[in-house]
Formats: structure tokens, sequence, C-alpha cells
């Protein structure tokens, strides 16, 4: 002991001998009250052995031996035994530790530690409960423990909590791995799982909180204790949803915490049970995601749908508190009105326009320009932009409205005759190239397509791009206008003169004139008179011997003299001969070799015929194609 001296221990026989004899300090009341005393404390032995030990009556008052009271005294402290809680008195107070009588030989020590604030607000006299750990150690002192004690009070309070199922209250005082730690007397586990309903992300928020929880598992030997608040969660949610099922009805206004948002709409509870507000009855107007509207913890005033009371499902509505404001619609935007709205959303086939809230009409990429080649509504629009445009249609039933944004300009095909007439000379920029021809752009709106047949009178085009470039200024001439259609034919070659115009008066048959082979093929070659002009040399006209190969006689690129046999301006044929050439010594009958060559290439002919009318049909088959591809295409947008 640092602060003070422990009492000295004494026997039973010495206490009682320093017991002042109440008979020889006072008179006759003192007596008295020895004898009551006396008569007191003589009711069992031990009762006499404390009453002398405590000063009351003396060994001679009782007429006992000492041997008999120190036996009489041991009887009396059987009934504290190690291990149990026991009341004890603060004696003394020192630097490290605390002096407590508990009616034993001696006092018992415990240290400071154990007392909140190293016993700061204790005090002398003060009772407390003890753990008697043990009643004589090495220096026979008596060990108690103020912590053990109030650990076996607690748990005895936990234990009888959990056997009735009772609600306990505790702390959150740490984050720990799966769960949480809660002081309720005792270090207790709170899983993450049980936490609440649904699991709880940010468990460090809920440090230093108090919560309601009960035991569902308690092991006092290992020490364990397990609880749950989502046990009362539950109870509470199952009370509410009885009387929230007692009270719902179809078209009844309640009000509710949205407790969950998906993509697909947002769950609100309503009292134990959940209802689902779908996205497409949160608003009139376009919603594109519930979080637009609500957040988790939100107060909602929705109604109900649908209740389907046996499989406990609800669809609620918070559009239909409001009015339809489609009910007058055709009112408001009648056809042929001009209107403007801003863009909502944006598609590959149009754009969608709020015209109001709960409004919205769809501008098809088809109306949005006078220019066909529009092929994406993005490339006119943005989400956002306030655009203006004509009511074209309203379906009051199906909630549509069909918008055109072209219709705001007037159309340029409808007097396209006007400022292109047939024949006349005009310049754009060629927009795009096809296998069939390359497409003009004239004016905003305005293609015209100059064909493959009609972009060069001499050179044989395999495609387009061999004679023009994309991007490429070039002058044509109007060959065809089409307003219903909304068609215009321009023509490359026209430019120039048709060089087979002339073929007539500048070439007769018999006259010799010198050539260049241009083409070789199995049934003759083909030479070229002047630039657009080319003549056959049929096969059987390449020299008197038989000729199976025409290469073995002519290849490209040779210059020969040859005789002109046949002219035909007006399919743009010229037969030529070679060997009317190696006849040197017998005069060529000219009518003879006419006929004779009518009769010689009648094949040649016949097949130089027939390739230019293919030609001829597959031009014109190109241009309705490609007429009835811009129709096709048109109808698609």
């Amino acid at each position: 002991m640092t602060d003070h001296q422990a009492p000295e221990e004494s026997s039973p026989l010495e206490a009682v001998g320093e017991v002042e004899s109440p008979t020889a300090s006072s008179g006759g009341e003192d007596a008295v009250a020895v004898s009551t005393a006396t008569e007191a404390v003589a009711t069992s032995e031990t009762d006499e052995a404390v009453a002398v030990a405590e000063g009351i009556v003396s060994a001679e008052d009782l007429e006992i031996t000492a041997e008999e009271l120190d036996r009489l005294y041991e009887e009396s402290l059987k009934h504290i035994q190690e291990g149990e809680i026991v009341r004890g008195r603060v004696v003394q107070i020192g630097r490290d530790s605390v002096l407590v009588d508990v009616g034993y030989k001696s006092e018992g020590i415990i240290d400071l530690d154990e007392f909140p604030d190293r016993g700061r607000d204790l005090e002398i006299g003060e009772e407390l409960d003890v753990l008697l750990e043990q009643k004589e150690d090495s220096e026979g002192q008596v060990i108690l423990s103020k912590e053990k004690a109030n650990r076996i009070k607690i748990w005895d309070d936990i234990s009888k909590k959990y056997d009735n199922d009772e609600v306990v209250e505790g702390t959150v005082v740490a984050r720990i791995k799966g769960g949480l730690t809660v002081d309720i007397g005792l270090k207790a586990f709170l899983p993450g799982s049980q936490i609440d309903l649904r699991p709880v992300r940010n468990l460090d928020k809920l440090i230093g909180e108090n919560l309601e929880m009960r035991i569902i598992k308690l092991n006092k030997r290992r020490g364990n204790i397990v609880l749950s608040r989502r046990v009362l969660l539950e109870e509470e949610r199952q009370h509410a949803k009885e009387k929230t099922l007692a009270s719902l009805a179809e078209g009844q206004v309640v009000e509710g915490v949205v407790k969950n948002i998906t993509e697909y709409g947002a769950f609100i509870d309503l009292g134990g049970i959940d209802g689902l507000l779908h996205i497409t009855d949160m608003s009139w107007g376009r919603v594109s995601h519930p979080s637009q509207l609500f957040a988790i913890g939100d107060q909602v005033r929705v109604m109900v749908l649908k209740f389907d009371q046996e499989n406990e499902r609800v669809s609620l509505g918070l559009k239909q508190l409001a009015t339809d404001p489609w009910a007058d619609v055709d009112q408001k935007y009648p056809e042929t009105s001009r209107v403007s709205g801003k863009v909502v959303s944006i598609t590959d086939y149009g754009a969608f326009v709020e015209l109001e809230e709960g409004i919205e009409g769809l501008v098809h990429v088809s109306q949005m320009s006078w220019a066909r080649r529009t092929r994406h509504p993005s490339k006119i629009v943005n989400i956002g932009d306030t655009i203006e445009a004509v009511v074209l249609s309203v379906d009051k039933d199906r909630k549509r409205i069909s918008l055109g944004m072209k219709q705001i300009e007037p159309n340029p095909w409808s007097t396209v005759d006007e400022r292109y007439p047939v024949g006349n000379e005009v310049e754009g920029k060629v927009r795009n190239l096809t296998d069939f021809g390359a497409f003009i752009a004239l004016e905003e709106g305005i293609d015209g397509l100059i064909h493959i047949s009609d972009l060069s009178w001499t050179q044989r085009v395999k495609h387009p791009s061999e004679v023009l470039k994309k991007g490429q200024a070039v002058r044509a001439v109007v060959l065809n206008v089409d307003k219903e259609n909304e068609r215009l034919s321009l023509g490359l070659k026209q430019l120039q003169p048709d060089p087979w115009s002339l073929v007539a008066t500048k070439y007769d048959v018999g006259q010799d004139v010198q050539v260049k082979i241009v083409k070789v093929t199995n049934f003759g070659a083909f030479a070229e008179l002047e630039d657009g002009v080319e003549g056959l040399i049929h096969l059987s006209e390449l020299s008197r011997d038989k000729v199976n190969d025409p290469e073995e006689i002519v290849q490209v690129g040779q210059e020969v003299e040859a005789k002109i046999i046949k002219v035909d301006a007006e399919t743009h044929k010229i037969g030529l001969s070679l060997r009317a050439m190696d006849d040197d010594e017998a005069v060529y009958n000219l009518d003879e070799i006419n006929n004779e060559a009518s009769d010689t290439v009648t094949l040649g002919d016949m097949v130089s015929e027939e390739i230019s009318d293919l030609r001829s049909q597959l031009a014109e088959a190109e241009r309705e194609q490609q007429h009835a591809d811009d129709e096709q295409q048109h109808a698609d947008d």
C-alpha cells in the first residue's frame, strides 16, 4: 500500500480483548443494551461469533472459549466463496489501488485501473459489487476485481435478454472484417449482412451510431456474441406490410420513399411492400433514365395503377396525377401549322422534337431537307437544338405527330424546269460516283445525273472515275427534266459535236485510209480512223488466205492502210478491209466487193450490231435502275 498502512490482522480473541465491556463503561442503560444485543446475536453460533468479532458483546458475556470463538468465526466466513460476486465497501483509496471491505478477515485490493477515470469519482464508504478472485494470496491478502464482477453481471444480463429474445442497445465502436464491433456492455459482433435489409456499402458512417439489435448467437465460454439489426427491421417491415396490404387499393394515391432505382424504373417503399414506378409512367414527357427525376430516399406521391394482392405486386404511376397533354393535341397542333421545339433524341431514321412537356413529334430524315442525299439526321440537327417545322399529320390515338423541316422552305424542284431548261449548259460539282454514272450537285437539293453512256463520244468508259473525280467542277448539258420524280439528266459528251455526224461526208466506200489498230478480238480487229471514229476489219477481210488468229496479221498499236468497204453513220459502223489492199493485179469491183463484204461481214456486223444494241439497252436499263434506286431510297427514308 502506498497511501495507507493496511490494518494488521488480529485473531478473534485479540479482537474480543480490544472490545470494551459495555457494563464497565456505562450504567444500567448500557447493561440493558448489552443484554438485548446478547439475545439478538445468540440465535446461532455463527451470529454469536460475528457479534463478538464486531464488538457488540464480549466473549465473557457469551461465556465461550477462545477456541470456540475462532471456530465460530471461521464458520462465519464460509459463505464467502472464491469466484462469487460479493458486496463490499470502499475503506481507502490509494494511488494505484483501492481497499474494499467485503466482511472477510481483511480488506480486498482492487487495481485502480479497473475503475472509470482511475476512480476519480470514487468515494470512501461507497458500496460496490466485486468478484472475490482469491481469499488469500501468498501475502495473505484478499484479491478482488471490479471489472470482472461487471463482466459477470453484464453476461448474466445479456444471457437473460438472449433467453427472453429481448432487444439490446449498443454503440458501434469500430469496423472490422465482415461487419462492425458494437459495445453493448461487452464487445459484440454485428455482421454486415445483419445491419440492414439491404447491404450497406459505407460501414464507416455507422461508427458512433446507437443501434437497437437482437442477440442471435451467444457463447459465454468463448466470449462470442453475435447481433442482428436486420431481424428487427424485418419484423417492423412485416407489421407495416400487413397494415399496407389491408388498406391498399387501385386508384388510390399514396406516399412512399424511393428505395431503389434501375434503368427501367424506381421501386417505391409504400410501407413494408415495394411498388414499381415504371419509367413510362413517370412523366408524360421523355425520361431517359429514372435518375433524372428521382434519388434514393426521395419522398414521392404516386397513384396505385394495379394491385395484385395474391402475389403482392403493385404498379405505380406518377404522370397519372396530371392531365394527359395528348387529350387536345389535335386542337393545339393542327395540320399545316407551323411549330417550334427542341430536339430531344436522334435516331437513324429521324429526330424527335419536344413541342411541350409530354408531346413530341418526329421529323423523318426524308423531311429534313429537300436534298435527298441526307443520310443521317445528325448531319442536320443536334440534341438540344431549337428548330422550326410544319405539322404534317397528327395521330391522337397513337400519340404520334409527324413534322417536316424542309416544308419551311419552298421545294426547289417545283421550278427546276425554269432554272434548268433542256439544252442549257449548267455547272456543278461531282458529289458522288457510282458504277452507272456521276451525280452533279447543281444547288442545295438539286442533283443531276450524268449517265456513264453520256460521258464520252469516243472513249469506252468502264467506270465514271476514269473521266471524273469526286469534288471536281464540271460543265454539262441538260438532257431531261422530270419534276414529278425529281430527276435531272445531264450529258458531258454533248458539250462537243458527235464526230459520227460528219462521217458520211468525210468517208466513202472504196476510200483508202490510214488507221491504227486499237483492239483485237477473235472475230477481227477494231481500227481507229480518227478520234472517236472506229471501224471493224473482219476476220475474213484481214487476208485472202484463211486466218485463224487475227493477231497473226495485226497487233494493237500497229498502223496499217485499209480500204473502206462500208459506211453507216446512223449506227456508227464502218467496215474496213486489208484483203482489198493486197489485190494489186486485178481491178477491184467496188460494187462486187461491197456486196461480198456485206455477205462476209454479216457475222461481224451482226455481233457489232448486237453489242451496240446491248450497250444501248444496258445504258437505258441503268438509267431506269438508277431512277428506281432513287425512288426506293426516297421511300425507305
